[in-house]
């Protein structure tokens, strides 16, 4: 099931969309304002947004900005202006799509259905080089960077490099003897919990919860995998 959020300062076509986006299969998150809906990206997993323009508090445009920092999530534009200028802005700025009010709610739900489609299909991005995402969780292997919902992390050399190899192979699990091999490309140098400890770690800092983790995962008698937020 994909999670949508709506975010409009108008009630009742936040109210509207849901029931349409609901009857769809969709789970829909709602936020009123421009920093509602922000913290909704940072702290849910949202497949596509759908953003007015015009709101309160932080309104759609640096809204979008702010969400290009940490995801490429689909986000489809609400606007009562038809100008070809609003649009090109609201594309420019990194929306997918744009739809004026008023508007025909089954439209909304196809291009809804039609952007989703296309994110899943292309592995919810078509990533530029040597950065990975899973969710809310960025890799970028150029900057030798990593965000958490825009939010920077500090790693230290031997936790960045096992979360770079895990985040580029995200949704394989690789046993403890893999991950040393792959990092120290030495197994003799391993002890008992080095990798587990290591993981402690590195979930200590990039997960909300590190009890309940959403991007570092161990699979049971098997090993661990950066999850696959493709599925």
């Amino acid at each position: 099931m994909e999670n949508i959020l709506v975010c409009d300062d108008d009630k009742e076509i936040v109210d509207a969309i849901e029931i349409y986006l609901e009857q769809e299969g969709f789970k829909v998150y709602k936020a009123y304002d421009g920093e509602e809906g922000l913290s909704v990206l940072r702290h849910e997993e949202i497949h596509l947004a759908i953003i007015d323009i015009m709101m309160p508090k932080l309104d759609g445009i640096h809204l979008v900005k702010e969400l290009r920092e940490f995801s490429t999530i689909p986000v489809i534009f609400l606007s009562a202006k038809s100008e070809d200028s609003d649009k090109i802005l609201g594309l420019n700025i990194g929306a997918d799509d744009y739809v004026t009010k008023p508007f025909n709610p089954l439209e909304l739900v196809a291009r809804v259905k039609s952007n989703v489609r296309r994110y899943t299909s292309l592995g919810k991005v078509v990533e530029r080089a040597n950065v990975y995402t899973s969710g809310g969780l960025m890799v970028d292997d150029n900057a030798k960077k990593v965000t958490v919902f825009g939010e920077d992390i500090r790693l230290t050399p031997i936790e960045y490099k096992i979360l770079v190899f895990l985040a580029k192979n995200k949704g394989k699990v690789y046993s403890i003897d893999q991950i040393y091999e792959n990092i120290w490309n030495d197994i003799s140098v391993r002890t008992d919990n080095t990798i587990a400890v290591h993981i402690r770690h590195i979930r200590e800092k990039i997960e909300v919860d590190p009890r309940e983790p959403k991007f570092l995962k161990v699979v049971w008698g098997v090993g661990y995998k950066i999850e696959d937020d493709r599925k």
